[in-house]
């Protein structure tokens, strides 16, 4: 899809609320972000905005590129009834809000319709493009189907995620995520053979001991190896033993992929690993154009900025990958509460983190922010 040139146009702060709570007040499961995806363009629809949603889902509004703000439109499952209501001394006490604030409560809210609608507004105010990318949370296919369908690479790119109003996110580990496979004879268990069992435990016990860094170590810089689901006994035919254990190691930026992988299958004596596409680490500069525009805007706000690097992963690492333009990841919102059972955003905070990005995308089209 070619970007074109879209003018800026008004959006109300009631309007910016109303997008947020409709989003959030709408279930969006990886896989199930449609009903979201429409209300998103229908938002710019009514704004003079044009908006569709592609072949995989995502929401593309193409216009200026000399930015392209972006965020996923999907959430991890999980019910919270949606109210808003006014922060108290917890809210202070846990970075949510100061006391008195209005916050709005429901899943999705911080990560990410938060840093979404908050973009969305933005981007029509500035006439920059938009993308709301789908499945973040389970395999990226948004993101990924964005880097190959995208004809040109934009400018910059702002990607949407929680950092607070006045944190900016340069850096992420990589992702790598395997399954590993054994199958044994069945036998007594008083038999001193180890079973598929026993060697699934004895790989991984490894693998973990390959990756063991002392405590002084920051997590930003180590990898983390970590079971997420294993499955095993005896199979249906009770001839043998399987098991079946689904690994995720994060991968510091100080190591690829490649490396970490060598590294797992070097503990490997029985069984197989299969592993999935990986996503490699992403350190970006302080001092590119995006994040000293960040930084001017955040204090222009009212704001002390911080810059931030992230011990998880998101689509700003598949973006660095394929594009070789500066970027930063953005977005209201406290990051302890993602998929947390009382996870809430300020709406101050909310509408400080548009007037950010305004600023922001103002700027980078080579505009007065003033």
């Amino acid at each position: 899809m070619n970007a074109s040139v879209t003018d800026p146009a008004d959006v109300s702060l009631e309007a910016a609320r109303e997008l947020l709570i409709d989003l959030v007040s709408i279930p969006s499961p990886s896989g199930e972000e449609a009903e979201a995806a429409e209300r998103v363009v229908e938002f710019f629809d009514a704004h003079g905005r044009e908006a569709c949603i592609d072949e995989v889902g995502n929401v593309r509004a193409p216009a200026d590129d000399a930015a392209l703000l972006t965020s996923h439109i999907d959430t991890v499952p999980g019910q919270i009834p949606v109210e808003v209501d006014t922060a108290d001394a917890e809210d202070e006490a846990d970075d949510v809000a100061e006391a008195g604030d209005e916050i709005l409560w429901g899943r999705g809210s911080v990560d990410a319709t938060g840093p979404l609608a908050a973009m969305a507004v933005a981007a029509v105010r500035t006439g920059v493009s938009f993308v709301g990318v789908v499945r973040e949370e389970t395999s990226s296919a948004g993101a990924r189907h964005l880097v190959a369908d995208r004809e040109a690479e934009p400018d910059a790119v702002v990607n949407g995620e929680p950092s607070g109003a006045t944190g900016i996110t340069l850096g992420y580990r990589g992702f790598l995520a395997g399954t590993y496979v054994a199958t044994s004879e069945s036998g007594h268990t008083s038999r001193p053979e180890p079973n598929a069992i026993q060697h699934g435990i004895a790989w991984w016990t490894g693998v973990e001991s390959a990756f063991e860094q002392d405590e002084y170590t920051p997590v930003f810089e180590r990898v983390t190896a970590k079971p997420v689901d294993i499955d095993g006994g005896p199979s249906e035919d009770g001839l043998s033993v399987e098991t079946t254990l689904d690994v995720q190691l994060r991968i510091p930026p100080s190591l690829d992929a490649e490396t970490v992988r060598e590294a797992a299958e070097a503990e490997l004596e029985v069984g197989t690993v299969s592993w999935d596409e990986p996503i490699p680490p992403v350190m970006e500069s302080p001092r590119t154009e995006v994040a000293r525009a960040f930084r001017a805007a955040i204090r222009k706000e009212g704001g002390d900025p911080r810059l931030l690097r992230k011990t998880g992963t998101s689509d700003m690492n598949l973006y660095a990958a394929a594009w070789d333009c500066p970027m930063v990841t953005y977005g209201p919102g406290n990051s302890a509460l993602d998929h947390a059972p009382d996870e809430r955003l300020s709406l101050p905070e909310y509408e400080q983190s548009i007037a950010v990005l305004e600023r922001v995308a103002t700027e980078l089209r080579g505009g007065d922010d003033e």
